[in-house]
């Protein structure tokens, strides 16, 4: 193996370390109550690693991202809100990368969990009608300039958007929502190497893929009442390549609400069929970032649904994450919604039809 092979096949480890400022998103009517004094400040440490040497085309397709784990803290400077923490997964792409220039431009998303919130108690904590639960999903995407100052040192500045949300499984979720400007520096251990690309990709499927996935939450319906309610997904959907990156197709979504068969919410329809299942036909959009993990998206409508179980508009949305953890077999985290309004979060798992694994 030459010299150059084999400080491709390094992957070299990336440190980095990033500060966030301002950019809270406050929903109307909360400026005197849940933000009133609020500022927000953050850091992120994160650990990547550069994909360069592998099988799987699709780190080529992506100009050779990082993949890495991310530890985030914050505070608003208020007791209302809290001061919170995530841990995080994340890929940041590169943008047209040029080979001999110092400047360089990515995007990045990223998932995880986060605490430490001081979540709305009625008693202790009135003023916070923003988030009910002290642990939520974080949500992470962002979007900068970089400049090279050394073979191992770069800076940069950017935008982020983080969302942070229990979706509805513990009310009040209206979510809290940000866009702060960031400033970063990292270190790269090992400096980057020209790497000839290949001259020809493999073409992509132009198999017809189906999809069976089953996904379980809960949801708070109601501030009055504490109870959780248990809601399932079953979903069938066939879906087809357009491109490398997208593979756009369309099914059915099946959602089981044992809401219906409480008396305080379903009233005089409690226990019918009708009161505990909805669904209908959804448009499907899967976002391919490697061969094993995937962007998830839908966009459906209702042909029966019922608003006392918190389907409150007759189209549904969902936006999520799945990873092929063996063959065809995928898990995964969505989070299904009516427009801007969270329904629950969905952990799922699901097999792939005529998908040929690598």
């Amino acid at each position: 193996m030459t010299e150059i092979a084999e400080k491709i096949k390094e992957s070299p480890i990336i440190l980095e370390f990033e500060v966030e400022n301002g950019g809270i998103l406050q929903q109307k009517g909360l400026k005197n109550t849940t933000y009133e004094g609020a500022y927000y400040n953050g850091l992120n440490f994160k650990i990547g690693w550069k994909q360069r040497a592998k099988k799987d085309q699709y780190y080529q397709v992506y100009n050779y991202p990082t993949y890495g784990i991310g530890l985030y803290s914050s505070t608003f400077n208020t007791d209302i809100i809290g001061s919170p923490f995530a841990i995080y997964g994340f890929v940041q792409t590169p943008i047209s990368p040029k080979e001999n220039s110092r400047w360089g431009y990515d995007y990045r998303i990223g998932l995880g969990l986060s605490g430490n919130f001081k979540p709305y108690n009625e008693e202790q904590n009135p003023l916070n009608l923003v988030i009910g639960s002290k642990n939520n999903v974080f949500i992470d995407l962002g979007i900068r300039a970089q400049y090279k100052l050394t073979d191992h040192w770069k800076i940069g500045a950017g935008l982020a958007f983080h969302h942070f949300s229990n979706g509805a499984m513990r009310l009040p979720n209206k979510g809290v929502n940000l866009v702060p400007a960031t400033l970063s520096v990292n270190y790269q251990f090992n400096p980057d190497v020209k790497i000839v690309r290949d001259s020809v990709l493999e073409p992509y499927s132009k198999k017809i893929y189906y999809h069976v996935n089953y996904g379980v939450g809960f949801k708070q319906l109601r501030d009055d009442l504490d109870h959780r309610f248990f809601k399932t997904t079953l979903s069938a959907y066939a879906s087809r390549h357009v491109s490398y990156k997208w593979r756009l197709g369309g099914g059915l979504d099946l959602f089981y609400s044992s809401s219906g068969n409480d008396q305080e919410i379903a009233g005089d329809k409690t226990g019918e069929i009708g009161s505990k299942l909805s669904g209908g036909p959804s448009f499907y959009i899967a976002h391919i970032l490697n061969e094993r993990l995937v962007l998830n998206g839908n966009v459906g409508y209702y042909i029966h649904n019922q608003r006392f179980n918190g389907e409150i508009r007759k189209f549904f949305l969902r936006a999520g994450a799945r990873y092929y953890v063996y063959k065809n077999i995928n898990a995964g985290v969505s989070i299904k919604a009516h427009m801007g309004k969270a329904d629950f979060i969905e952990w799922t798992v699901g097999y792939t039809f005529n998908r040929e694994p690598k």
